[in-house]
This record gives C-alpha cells, structure tokens and sequence, in this order.
C-alpha cells in the first residue's frame, strides 16, 4: 500500500483513535505522543504488509503499549510506584477494544473539552485541535490569535483537566444542559472544517462530515426531542446533501447556481427536512441551528437556483439575528439580500458590516465584498477585493475561483 493510502486512513482515524487513547491512559499530551509513535510503526508496516482489518484498534492497541512503556520507563528513573500502578490499571483493560467502546469515545471527549470550567473558546479551540485534529496553526487562525498564544491556551487547559482531576465521561444526565451548547459549537465546527477545509488542496474533508454527523446522531439519543440537536443535525445532512454537486473532477469549486441537482443525495435531503419539520414543531422559543436548517431546508427544496425562494431566505436571516445575533450572519444576510434587492443594497450592509469592525480578518468578507462589486460591474474595486480575498485564504480551489472570476472580468 502507498504511503498516501496510509496517509488517508491516518486522517481517517486519527481523531477517534485519539479520542480513545486519552479515556484510556487519562493524559492528552501522553495520548498525543503515543499516537504518533503507532503511526510510525503503522508506515512502517503496512508499507510492507496488508493492513489490518481494523486498524483504529491496531493504533490504539499499539498506542497504549507505547504509552505503557513511557510510563514504564518514568517509574524506573523517578522511583514512583503510583506509575507502576496505572501501567496495570492499563494492562488491565486488555488487548481489543470492542466496537461500541470506541464509538462513545468522541463524543465523551468533546464532553470533557465542553467542562463548564473553560471559557467557551477555549471548548471549542482545544475540542478542534482533539478531535478535528487541526494543527496548532489552522486553530489559532480560526480565532485569530498567534500561533504561540493558542499553543498556550491549549497546554494551559490540558494541564486544567489533568490538575482539576474532570472526569473524561459523558456527565450525567442533569448536568448535560450546561455543556450543551458547547458540544454543538464544536461539533458544528468539525462538520464546517470538514465541509469547506481551512487550508490545503482539497475542498472537502468528507471524513470529517461524516464524523460530524456521526455524533449529531449519537447526541441525539442521548438527549432526545432537542430543537438545538435536532436542527443541527439536519443542518449537517442537507449540506452534505450536496457534496457530490461542489466540486468538479479536478477538485474546483462548482458553486450553488451552476451545481447539477440531479446528483443531490435525496434520501439525505429527506432525512433531513423530516428532521427540520420535527426541531420547529418542538415547543419553546426557536432555536439558532433549526432556523439555519430551516434555511437550507429552501435550497434543498428548489427545483433550480432561479426557483429559490430567497425572500423567505433573507427573512429567516433577520430571525436568525434576533435569535442568535452576529456578524458572520449578518454577513450571510447580506448575501441574501442581494438576491431578493439587489446588489446595490446588499453591498451597503456589507460596507457596514466592515466599517464596525465586526469581521476583521474573517477571509469570507473580501470575497463577499468582491461578488458583489463583480455583479455591480465596478470591476477594478472587484479585482481589487478578490486580491485581498487571495491572499486572506490559504485553501486552494477557494484561490482557483477567485482568479478564475477576475479572468471573467477580463
């Protein structure tokens, strides 16, 4: 097998394997390095052999002797018994790991991440470099910080969890709500990372959707006829509905207007429009990720782009401001706008937006500002803000587009 097919199955892997490693040895950084040292072994081997049927549990099993053995040799040279101890509590839990063991393990580390004794930035940045498995980097670039000082929040908060002694489980049932919120933040956003990638040549990481919507579903039996868990969910599947319709053979973006609907997964669409149906009929006041289902629910619903119905679409953004108020909503509501006035118009909310200062470094906004100025036809104020858009996003088919709509201008 080529190293990239290995390479694959390591993305593939990576998060849950991980996920498993940190229940079972009850230290990140430790879980962190003995995962990396399997995957290792596993280039190694498997360069020269089948790979195994389940290689998840191959990692993990070799993970853990690896940590075992780190913490083997610690005991030996710091004298501790307490070392020797957890290394049988760990020899303890066997050698294969059933499946249904490994399937929670995600979800009871996002619990874990989502403590209420962390800010909720710091939820959802160390859930993204745990479980999405983005780089120290791709994290810190997503809240816009320095690459040293994400570094530090993040061993500042596994040395919390490991000091503080918080448990790595799924909290009981009366102290799910406090951390409910969070653990939808994070999984919406490894779903987003796995939708339209932060970075790299690809525009998709369909592992990561697939994950994503893998744990919307095991929340959703946890905590059953939740509008939040319900909308989210099918806020996930009515994207990803869409996936085999985003991108050419060659990996460029195809956009929304010129993607062939026919090849739209429909059973997905149906799942998840039943599931938008069942989050707004749930009493109590609605809720952020119901009201963006509801809005995909639209698109999903369209025979064409021109049969969209975008002035019910604009009116669920202004919902969705009340409800959940923002700048990067404002922003999608702007886009709305301009298919319903025009624009024109749409490009005065956006100069606002910008003005406020409220989307500052946000790579979307220049590209947003550029279509619109584009269909306004002030082509060098386009030309210029599809540069700025350039050089904002390191994610190439999104770089590709942007050339390629400065070439349709001429």
């Amino acid at each position: 097998m080529s190293p990239r097919d290995i390479e694959t199955i390591f993305r593939d892997e990576a998060g849950r394997a991980l996920a498993t490693l940190i229940r079972l040895v009850g230290d990140f950084d430790l879980a962190e390095d003995a995962l990396q040292e399997a995957f290792a072994v596993a280039l190694e081997r498997w360069s020269l052999c089948e790979i195994p049927d389940n290689p998840r549990a191959w990692l993990v099993n070799v993970a853990r002797n690896k940590a075992i053995d780190r913490v083997r040799r610690q005991a030996v040279f710091r004298g501790k018994q307490q070392a020797l101890v957890h290394e049988l509590e760990l020899n303890a839990q066997g050698t294969d790991e059933p499946p249904a063991m490994l399937d929670d393990d995600e979800l009871r580390l996002i619990f874990t991440c989502c403590h209420p004794a962390f800010a909720p930035e710091v939820q959802v940045a160390l859930t993204l470099r745990t479980v999405c498995g983005l780089s120290t980097a791709q994290v810190a670039r997503a809240f816009l910080v320095s690459e040293e000082a994400m570094a530090q929040r993040l061993v500042r908060a596994k040395q919390k969890i490991r000091l503080a002694g918080i448990p790595y489980e799924v909290p009981e049932r009366d102290t799910l709500v406090p951390r409910l919120e969070g653990v939808l933040t994070v999984i919406y956003l490894v779903f987003t990372e796995g939708y339209v990638a932060t970075s790299g040549a690809d525009l998709m990481r369909p592992d990561l959707v697939v994950e994503a919507i893998r744990l919307g579903r095991l929340l959703d039996r946890l905590m059953p006829e939740r509008a939040g868990i319900k909308g989210l969910l099918a806020l996930m599947l009515l994207h990803d509905a869409r996936r085999a319709g985003r991108e050419t053979a060659a990996g460029d973006i195809v956009l929304l207007e010129e993607q062939d609907r026919s090849l739209w997964n429909r059973a997905q669409i149906e799942e998840g429009l039943r599931l938008v149906d069942d989050a707004l009929r749930l009493p109590g006041r609605p809720q952020a990720y119901a009201v963006q289902a509801a809005i995909a629910a639209l698109h999903a619903r369209a025979a064409s782009f021109d049969e969209t119905d975008w002035p019910q679409i604009a009116g669920l953004y202004e919902v969705l401001l009340r409800i959940s108020p923002s700048p990067v909503i404002e922003l999608n509501h702007a886009a709305a706008v301009s298919m319903v006035d025009g624009p024109a118009r749409a490009l005065d909310l956006v100069d606002a937006i910008t003005a406020r200062g409220g989307l500052n470094g946000y790579e979307l906004l220049p590209a947003v500002r550029a279509d619109l100025l584009r269909r306004l036809e002030r082509k060098d104020e386009a030309r210029e803000a599809y540069r700025l858009a350039t050089e904002a996003t390191q994610l190439e088919p999104l770089r590709r587009l942007y050339a390629r709509r400065v070439r349709e201008m001429g």
